[in-house]
């Protein structure tokens, strides 16, 4: 049985971790090297840093970050954000980072998940997809650009696309639950990892450790992501997965 993942995430603008609610209203929440060791130390399986500053200061931030945290930490860590091509991805990759992220500039050119997977292997190629239910057309769509534009993507239909080009794994944030802390989207997790042949993490909402049992319970998800519940000390990922263990979750 292959055992379910923990990963806090952290959006770094500028060099600092920040957290929103439905990607708004940015608040500060550390420096992110010295957050990410500490759920190192307390048995974070993987982590996820996302450059939401996305500009070219940025990039060379990020760079920075990443071999700071190459140097300090002794588990994955994924690096997504502003990524326009093979060789951003080679420089993240360079400097430590162990996987890419690719969001708004995977759906502007799908040929991008395409060349990251032959150039450094699918394991390395996360697609990250912001889901949006749309009332109108009884579905979720894919958004970009932090969530700012929608696309004529279905979630479903994208991921798939995805995989085919050869993503070894999909991040599938929630834009509805983002930040609400009210529960993962299930119907949307379930729709999503049922669909595709590789690890779906689940992302947005998490707010109680009852959330993540569900999650894992009700759907076929692999990972379950959250931010500010870790950063805030609201939920303590150790105590989390001991929760999971008693509650049957097989767990790393």
């Amino acid at each position: 049985m292959i055992k379910k993942r923990i990963i806090p995430c952290l959006d770094v603008k500028d060099g600092r971790v920040v957290k929103g609610v439905s990607f708004l209203n940015l608040r500060d929440a550390g420096d992110p090297v010295e957050l990410a060791t500490q759920y190192d130390q307390v048995g974070a399986d993987e982590v996820v840093f996302l450059d939401i500053s996305a500009s070219q200061e940025g990039r060379g931030t990020m760079v920075e970050v990443v071999r700071q945290a190459a140097g300090q930490l002794r588990i994955p860590f994924t690096v997504g954000g502003g990524i326009r091509d093979t060789e951003d991805m080679y420089q993240l990759l360079r400097a430590g980072a162990d996987k890419i992220s690719v969001n708004t500039a995977a759906l502007l050119d799908p040929s991008l998940i395409e060349d990251g997977a032959r150039r450094f292997g699918s394991q390395c190629m996360v697609v990250a997809i912001d889901a949006c239910w749309m009332d109108d057309r009884d579905d979720w769509f894919v958004f970009t650009h932090g969530g700012q534009k929608k696309t004529d993507w279905r979630v479903v239909d994208w991921a798939q696309e995805a995989v085919r080009r050869g993503a070894g794994e999909i991040l599938l944030t929630s834009m509805d639950q983002d930040g609400q802390k009210n529960g993962f989207d299930l119907p949307l997790t379930q729709a999503v990892a049922s669909s595709v042949r590789v690890p779906v993490i689940a992302s947005g909402g998490a707010g109680t450790m009852e959330h993540f049992v569900e999650v894992f319970h009700e759907t076929s998800a692999a990972a379950a992501l959250a931010a500010s519940i870790f950063h805030y000390g609201e939920i303590k990922v150790n105590e989390l997965k001991a929760t999971l263990r008693e509650e049957g979750v097989a767990i790393r």
